[in-house]
């Protein structure tokens, strides 16, 4: 009886260890998920193919998890490159931000950060991967998109599918046989793989190939029509709504490096709801949030385990960008923006 008692002993020490450890980790949590029980609300800005669907629905599974009742106004984008400027401009003239937590690009949050108008937060301590973690403290990683020249596979033979990306340099291609879109930061990570001078090069040889220019819904919508042949990049959102639709829309799947943008999810300096919006952050890399996500977006994060795009991109050379690449990739967007034509009067 001695015997057993002595075993049990460490056995009952273990159970009290694991019990304190869970406490510990429960604590910032619980914390976190009172004050933002105390805010009520918060103003998400997303991507529109989001939908106002999909983001109800990530309101109600994310109220559901913790025991809120958060009410979620959602703000569908129109032009990431704009509403993001639109919160520097309003930050510069001492106007709080219309949002609280903002999924934009990586690239986009870049800018964000520069400006120092991230609302940093400690999301390690919740157990988040340090890997998903960007810009200080300010963005967490939460969805990766895929980007590959897009082609309209009723329209184009199979014969004239890219296979690199230096195919779209060739010349039956001029004229306006190309489109390219206004997120000319797809381009600028070809340079993490490449190098600057290269893809300069590969940037300028394009615009010599004068191709059709436009926002990611309209080239999308010309390469239906068959006014333009293949778009140089477009995110797997398109590709995703095309297969939903029935629509002929497909990425030039041997095409290598992808390229791999990823939304993050960042609560902005001096938001109303700061505390709902990291929580929701958090959130946003459950499973329950990327089921949704995956859903109406057609995204999950590559550096999840057991989801679509984790194990899409086994195998492949993929481009991610990092913190300390962010500054080169900005700068190369503008400069291939200028010399690619967007902006010209």
């Amino acid at each position: 009886m001695k015997k057993l008692k002595g075993a049990a002993m460490p056995l009952l020490a273990l159970a009290v260890a694991i019990v304190w450890v869970g406490s510990a980790q429960a604590g910032p949590l619980e914390d976190l998920i009172a004050s933002a029980k105390k805010e009520g609300a918060i103003e998400f800005y997303g991507p529109s193919t989001l939908t106002p669907q999909g983001a109800q629905a990530l309101a109600a599974t994310f109220n559901k998890k913790y025991g809120l009742n958060i009410s979620l106004k959602y703000s569908p984008s129109g032009n990431m490159v704009a509403d993001v400027s639109k919160v520097v401009g309003m930050a510069a003239a001492g106007v709080a931000p219309e949002w609280d937590l903002m999924v934009v690009t990586d690239a986009h949050h870049a800018l964000l950060w520069l400006k120092k108008l991230h609302e940093p937060y400690d999301y390690k301590k919740l157990g988040v991967d340090p890997k998903v973690i960007h810009y200080d403290n300010g963005a967490a990683s939460f969805a990766n998109q895929i980007v590959l020249p897009a082609y309209n596979k009723k329209i184009l033979p199979a014969k004239d599918v890219p296979k690199k990306w230096e195919d779209l340099l060739d010349p039956k291609w001029k004229g306006g046989k190309l489109g390219v879109t206004v997120a000319t930061h797809h381009l600028s990570r070809l340079a993490t793989a490449w190098g600057e001078e290269k893809t300069m090069g590969f940037v300028k040889a394009l615009a010599k190939q004068e191709p059709s220019l436009g926002r990611l819904g309209e080239i999308y919508s010309r390469l239906q029509l068959g006014e333009v042949l293949v778009a140089v990049t477009l995110t797997d959102s398109y590709i995703y709504t095309a297969k939903k639709a029935g629509a002929p829309i497909v990425h030039a799947e041997d095409v290598q490096p992808v390229i791999s943008p990823a939304y993050h999810a960042g609560v902005l300096k001096g938001a109303g709801h700061p505390n709902v919006g990291h929580l929701f952050a958090v959130f946003l890399m459950s499973a329950e949030a990327q089921a949704i996500w995956e859903k109406y977006g057609g995204q999950t994060s590559a550096f999840i385990p057991g989801t679509k795009t984790y194990q899409y991109v086994q195998g492949k050379q993929m481009l991610y960008m990092n913190q300390g690449q962010a500054q080169m990739v900005d700068k190369l967007a503008r400069q291939y923006g200028k010399i690619l034509g967007f902006g010209r009067k």
